[in-house]
């Protein structure tokens, strides 16, 4: 959805203060190098291994709920760890 006049001037104004305010931190999100976590992929590699081990039990023990939570959780897991990082083009031009 494109902007009106008056979005694009008051984002163009954020843009000049945010240059003004921190130019290595707005250099940063011109170009899409803004950093998230350092791991940022941990916490659905650790859904994954306990989705698989939950799965594992649930097989064992014969309980049909149990192996089809682990089952989820371990397909939740590799979906997060399958979605690939996007650089942010919020102020790319």
């Amino acid at each position: 959805m494109p902007l009106t006049d008056e979005e694009r001037k008051r984002l163009e104004q954020l843009e000049r203060e945010l240059s003004l305010e921190d130019p290595e931190f707005a250099q940063k999100l011109r170009r899409g190098l803004v950093v998230g976590p350092s791991v940022p992929g941990l916490w659905d590699l650790v859904l994954l291994v306990t989705g698989i081990l939950i799965l594992l039990a649930g097989v064992a023990m014969q309980f049909i709920l149990v192996g089809v939570i682990g089952f989820l959780l371990m397909g939740a897991g590799a979906y997060r760890l399958s979605g690939q990082p996007q650089p942010s083009k919020a102020l790319r031009r």
